[in-house]
């Protein structure tokens, strides 16, 4: 049986990027987990993390070509398969080297599988329903990186459990394409111009000077998602809390991202989404500062896990709005690439400098290292917000 209607279309993609981020939520805190128990320095453990989405940042380069090529189920279907195999190939290979590498085919997997479903998504929604339909679509990919952490504490019970209970669910669920009618010939609009990462280099200059500080927030957002989830793991451990209480506060930021999603992209619409997003800095660096007061605390760090990620966990979506709004429409393409190459260096660097601060303080300025960044990507964006209005008003 095959279901061809747009809503059956929708549910099982949506299902799948789900899957994507159960996996990704789950890797994250599970690897550190094991390394922490294991003595491995906080600062390797950072670098490790990077390797997940080097291999992000790597397909994001040249998916284009294959995804126009060889149509969207065909990645989909790679992807999924690769990334089952994968995860479930941890517990056999166990060196520390063979897993960074097994990070990285992981990240270029899951990132073909992400964008190959978001792409086609996003081609086949009737204009008027694109803003609640993607919005509800990060909702189940949110939802999915939500319930990863909590599922990583199986690692308590038997240290392969989890990577099996991953695995399988991603083999499970990428085969609901095949349900999907004519997904076969699914693939990107044709277009007249040869469409390759070259050209679109060529406009990263003019995009760069019309809308660099959009660009900031999905690299912030790559800085919360990957440090959060491995280094926050490595800081709890070594200030007193158990894995339980870690796998109970780590899913609060997504949650509160949740929580608040749709709202606050409707505020967006209405005040600005430069404007939002300055407040939105603001209510994130005061989060971030308390978090240095109750470090030790579970109910003080799950509270405001909660807050942060209310005033922070959509960012990404935001800078992506705040990029459209400012970058002329030709140049859109080249910085929708440019806004996912950013997230990728955030995800990239923040493990790792994250990792060098609990190492070389041994924990003391964890959280102070996002109230630093945070400030300095609120003054930059005011900077950015008061030059462009003296611009529009000459």
């Amino acid at each position: 049986m095959q279901l061809g209607s747009f809503k059956a279309r929708f549910i099982i993609l949506s299902i799948i990027v789900c899957i994507s981020g159960f996996s990704q939520g789950l890797l994250l805190p599970l690897i550190s987990f094991i390394f922490e128990e294991r003595g491995v320095s906080a600062s390797l453990s950072g670098l490790h993390t990077a390797g997940l989405y080097i291999g992000v940042f790597l397909s994001s380069l040249v998916i284009e070509g294959p995804m126009r090529k060889y149509g969207y189920r065909f990645l989909i279907i790679v992807g999924g398969i690769t990334v089952s195999l994968a995860i479930l190939s941890f517990p056999i290979l166990d060196t520390v080297l063979i897993w960074f590498i097994l990070r990285i085919i992981i990240g270029i997997a899951d990132n073909v599988l992400h964008i190959s479903t978001q792409t086609w998504l996003t081609q086949t929604t009737p204009i008027e329903k694109l803003g609640r339909v993607i919005a509800i679509y990060g909702l189940f990919f949110s939802l999915g990186f939500m319930i990863g952490p909590k599922v990583s504490e199986l690692v308590v019970i038997w240290e392969p459990l989890p990577f099996v209970v991953s695995g399988v669910l991603t083999m499970l669920a990428w085969p609901l394409i095949l349900l999907i009618k004519d997904a076969k010939d699914a693939r990107p609009d044709p277009t007249d111009a040869p469409m390759t990462f070259f050209t679109t280099l060529k406009n990263f200059k003019a995009v760069i000077i019309t809308s660099w500080a959009a660009f900031m927030f999905p690299m912030l957002y790559g800085f919360f998602e990957a440090s959060i989830n491995s280094n926050f793991p490595v800081f709890a451990l070594r200030n007193g809390l158990e894995i339980s209480a870690v796998t109970w506060i780590l899913p609060m930021f997504n949650f509160g991202g949740i929580l608040l999603q749709l709202p606050i992209g409707a505020l967006g619409d209405k005040i600005g989404r430069g404007k939002l997003l300055s407040i939105l800095m603001v209510i994130g660096i005061i989060a971030f500062t308390l978090m240095e007061v109750f470090n030790q605390s579970f109910l003080g760090l799950m509270i405001l896990f909660t807050v942060s990620g209310m005033a922070t966990g959509s960012v990404f979506s935001l800078g992506l709005g705040y990029m459209a709004d400012v970058t002329p429409r030709e140049n859109l393409p080249a910085g929708n690439v440019m806004a996912n190459i950013m997230f990728s260096i955030g995800s990239i660097i923040g493990p790792i400098i994250g990792g060098f601060v609990i190492s070389v303080t041994d924990g003391a300025l964890y959280f102070t290292f996002f109230v630093v960044i945070m400030a300095i990507i609120l003054i930059l964006n005011l900077v950015y917000m008061s030059k462009r209005r003296n611009r529009m008003a000459q």
